[in-house]
């Protein structure tokens, strides 16, 4: 595999920077270079997203990166005929540039697409690995270098949206949380290049706000979040100000909800 995990090497290569947690570079690398798609589950804000761009930077692959919603369809993925110009073109969906180019498709929260949407991607997750175009009549046989992988927050699972078992089992998969606190306080250092004092206040801060889940808050205090507040005080905003815009108002709309976080905040910073 390419060692490519000093800091400086990754800067000059420009490659998205990433904290690793555990041994999840490692196992997206042995899953692309074994032909294997990959599943990645965790909370919102703790790096998904990141991680896989990061990757694909890494392995020199292009990313495709696809938002899944409600109204998300096959032919979204797969294209459709356009008619331009007096005549009827093919256009390619973004996992068929994918497969194509031989490149990294990333869906992200496939859970939020229809279901018979997630349908187009089963001749791809198994030893087959093509992508049939019923509308062509094209059966794309994927590269060695194509990936495929998705993403979801099983916090959002319900009866309605989940992947199927069926899905489920046609990839590996791994589970992603928040940082522990020294290493989520070096993501917010290296992110925004803020004081690691304030880091580690910001850092605890979260820990006390993550607590609240399931009681006074739906979502936890994402790492995302913890570093758009230490961005905003790196840029000279009081940081009261900051994690109020960054840390409460995002996580509820509840007046007196709100108003116990930002006293939690201001006894944080001795206030």
């Amino acid at each position: 595999m390419n060692d490519l995990t000093a800091p400086g090497l990754e800067a000059a290569l420009n490659i998205p920077f990433y904290q690793p947690v555990g041994n999840e570079c490692a196992l997206f690398e042995y899953a692309f270079r074994n032909r294997l798609p990959l599943l990645i589950k965790g909370p919102t804000g703790c790096g998904k997203t990141r991680f896989v761009a990061h990757m694909a930077a890494r392995l020199a692959r292009p990313l495709i990166t696809v938002a899944c919603h409600d109204d998300l369809t096959a032919a979204d993925l797969v294209g459709r005929h356009l008619i331009g110009d007096g005549q009827t073109v093919w256009s390619d969906g973004p996992l068929t540039r994918a497969v194509r180019q031989g490149g990294i498709c990333y869906l992200d929260e496939v859970v939020e697409a229809r279901k018979d949407t997630t349908v187009v991607l089963h001749p791809l997750t198994d030893d087959r690995r093509i992508l049939p175009i019923e509308r062509t009549g094209e059966e794309l046989h994927a590269p060695d270098d194509f990936m495929l992988v998705v993403s979801y927050n099983p916090g959002y699972q319900n009866l309605l949206k989940s992947l199927k078992p069926s899905t489920r089992q046609r990839f590996v998969a791994i589970s992603f949380d928040f940082p522990p606190a020294s290493l989520e306080e070096r993501i917010v250092i290296a992110e925004t290049g803020i004081a690691p004092q304030l880091a580690t206040q910001l850092v605890t801060l979260a820990g006390h706000l993550r607590q609240l889940k399931d009681h006074d808050l739906e979502e936890a205090a994402s790492t995302r979040l913890v570093v758009y507040a230490a961005s905003l005080i790196a840029a000279g905003c009081d940081p009261v100000a900051a994690c109020a815009a960054a840390l409460v108002e995002p996580l509820t709309d509840d007046p007196d909800t709100a108003e116990a976080l930002l006293e939690v905040i201001k006894a944080s910073f001795g206030e």
